[in-house]
């Protein structure tokens, strides 16, 4: 199962609505969970300045809880490509690197807040993401 950042922003931030359905969806996962390190650049990102939200950030990776997909070089290409096809939304590049590794790695499910994107966005041989939480 993919990870997107708006989960792990809410899961770690008290004040988010969904704070408490993103923090249990993490801990309740079953399979391994997934991302890639343009999801953490943006959750660093959000959080900067708020050394208790990045304390929080790291247990989660700390813990092996969230595993880390490559995305080499060799990669670089089908995410532009990506990024090119849903220019109207438009993607963003950790959007785009959690699609390019759903098709690599056949992995359906996607632990994400952003519904609208992740509805649209289709990988492998059109496939659809199955979203958590539902809406």
């Amino acid at each position: 199962m993919l990870v997107d950042t708006g989960v792990l922003l809410a899961a770690i931030s008290p004040r988010d609505r969904r704070n408490a359905q993103c923090a249990q969806l993490l801990a309740d996962s079953k399979v391994p969970l997934m991302t890639t390190l343009p999801v953490l650049t943006e959750l660093f990102y959000f959080i900067q300045g708020n050394q208790r939200l990045t304390d929080l950030a790291w247990r989660y990776f700390e813990s092996d809880v969230i595993e880390i997909a490559a995305i080499t070089d060799l990669d670089l290409p089908a995410i532009q490509r990506l990024m090119t096809r849903y220019a109207d939304r438009p993607m963003d590049f950790a959007d785009a690197t959690l699609v390019h590794v759903a098709g690599r790695e056949s992995i359906a499910d996607i632990l994400t807040i952003d519904h609208d994107d992740f509805e649209t966005y289709r990988f492998g041989r059109n496939r659809k993401f199955r979203i958590w939480p539902a809406r």
